[in-house]
């Protein structure tokens, strides 16, 4: 199955990739950027950017700790 995402998120994406909140990297760096499976972040899927996603476990980690403007 073809997924289409909104291309127009994907600059958005590749900022908030460089720009992640303090609990955002605090999350990354300690504990998924090594974790067995593979986790993306800013992952633009459809119409929304997804803050980390495991397509092995189809499972996606949103962090809502802080506000974010779109």
């Amino acid at each position: 199955m073809e997924r289409k995402h909104n291309k127009m998120l994907v600059e958005n994406a590749k900022s908030l990739r460089k720009n992640m909140t303090d609990e955002e990297r605090h999350l990354w760096y300690d504990f998924l950027k090594t974790y067995e499976y593979k986790f993306l972040r800013q992952k633009v899927f459809g119409n929304y950017i997804l803050d980390f996603y495991c397509a092995a476990a189809k499972l996606v980690i949103e962090d809502s700790a802080a506000y974010k403007f779109y």
